[in-house]
């Protein structure tokens, strides 16, 4: 396999890995000692290719999902030395092993040599969510169990859309994150749209520049309250300027949670986008 050295970085030739899995039986993406996550899945696969490193290939995600959250359309990179490529000259290509090396519950659908400047964080440009439930009047599926939350209560879509809207914008979000140390609760929440479907499931689409932890969850939790007449637009808006975790909505299970796309520049832009992000990242102290 030739690749063009104007790929390479610090003498690494960095990948771009597109790939699904099914969140139900990992704890989370994030490597975790002792936990089974999909970061040391994959990890694991391409130290059997390429031998151990001592920093899992320089690898990075896009979007740290949680336990039990599932992602359609995830995207990592990480960094092979000349050196190691020698490995993959003959034999299948790097796409087949990797999937023949992952378990059935993580699949890489394309992996290619990543244009230059790409990092698959901070190259990004936005985040999308998809967040369903079938409600008391939906007939519900078993085959989309894994990837549904069946709820008891009849929900109003129309309702939820409208305290959806009081959610747009560029806000601090603290009462529907929980905090960590050294970073902010500030997103910019670019989109968010409440649907039924035609077979009766909603659908809530949420775009972002980028999610903190149990930012999803907690707005789905919301609006199903505002859904089920138990809160309302006004009151959704009120709590997100508290900015305080004792207002908080109930966070909803992760089941019905996937990572729907990863939204980049045109390649040209990708080093420059990089660097903003983590500038603007630096100066707000991110913590996604």
């Amino acid at each position: 396999m030739n690749q063009p050295v104007d790929h390479e970085v610090d003498g690494l030739i960095r990948f771009k890995a597109q790939l699904s899995y099914h969140g139900g039986n990992f704890n989370g993406y994030a490597k975790q000692p002792g936990m089974r996550t999909v970061h040391a899945e994959f990890a694991k696969a391409l130290t059997t290719v390429f031998g151990a490193t001592d920093d899992d290939f320089g690898m990075r995600v896009a979007g740290r999902t949680d336990a039990g959250v599932h992602a359609l359309a995830q995207v990592l990179h990480f960094d092979i030395s000349s050196q190691r490529m020698k490995r993959i000259e003959r034999g299948p290509d790097l796409l087949s092993r990797l999937n023949s090396l992952l378990p059935a519950d993580i699949r890489v659908f394309k992996v290619d040599v990543a244009p230059p400047g790409f990092d698959a964080r901070f190259s990004a440009l936005f985040r999308q969510y998809r967040y369903r439930v079938s409600d008391y009047d939906t007939q519900r599926n078993p085959l989309e169990a894994d990837f549904t939350l069946w709820h008891t209560r009849p929900l109003d879509a129309f309702a939820m859309q409208g305290a959806a809207l009081e959610l747009v914008g560029l806000h601090d979000f603290a009462t529907f994150c929980r905090p960590r140390d050294f970073g902010t609760t500030i997103r910019e929440l670019r989109e968010v749209r409440v649907v039924r479907t035609e077979s009766g499931v909603i659908e809530i689409w949420l775009t972002a520049d980028a999610f903190c932890h149990n930012m999803v969850r907690a707005i789905v939790g919301a609006l199903m309250a505002v859904g089920q007449g138990l809160a309302t637009a006004a009151e959704v808006a009120t709590v997100l300027a508290a900015r305080s975790r004792e207002d908080m909505f109930k966070v909803v299970a992760p089941k019905g949670l996937t990572l729907m796309q990863i939204g980049y520049p045109a390649d040209e832009l990708l080093a420059q986008q990089a660097v903003i992000t983590k500038v603007q990242r630096s100066s707000a102290n991110f913590d996604e």
